[in-house]
């Protein structure tokens, strides 16, 4: 036999293609961006920020800097944007004059009981609307959103006629009953969009577990709308508390007003408006909305992107 030499064969070397850099995507849209792009929008995204902050912004500080002046300072030809000097008097006047505290509590009454009045109505009502296929679920949505369509002011004079016969004007209980009416339309519906988001499948291995449905509601389905309750008690509770025209209309009594009426006694019946007293009382007026917001700023937020995603 011949000895043949065998070669050893080289191995073939793949050749990988360059990986092509991908465009990261934008976190707000989605959309893909080259770095080109994300170098102009960026800073216009934060040029835009900017100037939403200062257009919220300006108002409050408006009110902080003219709360503090004089009324020389608020009168002066040539005025400025910051008072010369921390003056109390404004404060002081306004507290004396208005009964800014007697109308705070009751505005803190009025807005407290309508928010738990409108959450424990909209709360097993949206449930029901988001779960149980019925043919009234089409009726009462439809309903629900044509009575958001109507001004408030078609039905003032039947709706004064009505609480005059019952004897709830000059009441802070008529107050909140129309304000619960007039606010449960909108939270029932925000709702039903936070419950169509959970899923079914919870509430079935729930179900499966030997939980009733009030036990499932309250143990699973309650935790998970936590945001969405914030959310749509936050909005009730700052439209009771900012409301004005069903409050000068059903409540004449000065004990009883609430904090937009006792506002608006400072101005005067020929226009002339005591504008440092009127600052100094609307920037305690926004005290409480603030703080209450402060508060629940956290699970607001999450609540109102749980909505946007799943309503």
């Amino acid at each position: 036999m011949s000895n043949a030499t065998v070669t050893p064969t080289p191995a073939r070397q793949e050749t990988v293609p360059p990986e092509t850099p991908r465009r990261r995507k934008s976190q707000d849209s989605g959309i893909p961006q080259s770095p080109i792009q994300r170098r102009v929008t960026r800073p216009l995204q934060y040029v835009a920020l900017a100037g939403y902050i200062v257009f919220l912004g300006f108002p409050l500080l408006f009110l902080l800097t003219t709360a503090f002046k004089t009324p020389a300072e608020l009168q002066s030809p040539n005025p400025t944007f910051l008072p010369t000097s921390l003056n109390f008097d404004n404060f002081i006047q306004a507290i004396a004059k208005a009964n800014l505290v007697q109308a705070a509590g009751n505005s803190l009454i009025v807005a407290v009981a309508t928010t738990v009045i409108v959450t424990l109505i909209s709360l097993p009502a949206a449930y029901a609307l988001a779960r149980f296929r019925t043919k009234l679920r089409s009726i009462a949505t439809g309903w629900i959103l044509l009575s958001q369509v109507f001004p408030f002011i078609l039905i003032i004079i039947p709706l004064f006629l009505v609480l005059k016969q019952i004897g709830l004007i000059n009441n802070l209980l008529g107050l909140i009953l129309v304000y619960s009416v007039w606010s449960l339309p909108f939270a029932l519906w925000m709702l039903q969009g936070y419950v169509a988001g959970i899923p079914v499948e919870l509430e079935e291995a729930g179900a499966m577990d030997g939980g009733s449905r009030i036990r499932v509601l309250v143990s699973i389905v309650l935790p998970l709308l936590a945001p969405g309750l914030v959310a749509t008690s936050l909005f009730t509770f700052i439209s009771a508390w900012n409301e004005f025209f069903f409050a000068l209309v059903l409540i004449q009594d000065p004990a009883l007003q609430t904090l937009p009426l006792t506002l608006a006694r400072f101005v005067g019946a020929e226009g002339q408006v005591q504008l440092g007293q009127l600052a100094a009382a609307s920037l305690l007026a926004t005290i409480p909305s603030l703080v209450f917001f402060a508060l629940i700023q956290r699970r607001l937020t999450s609540g109102l992107l749980s909505g946007a995603v799943k309503g």
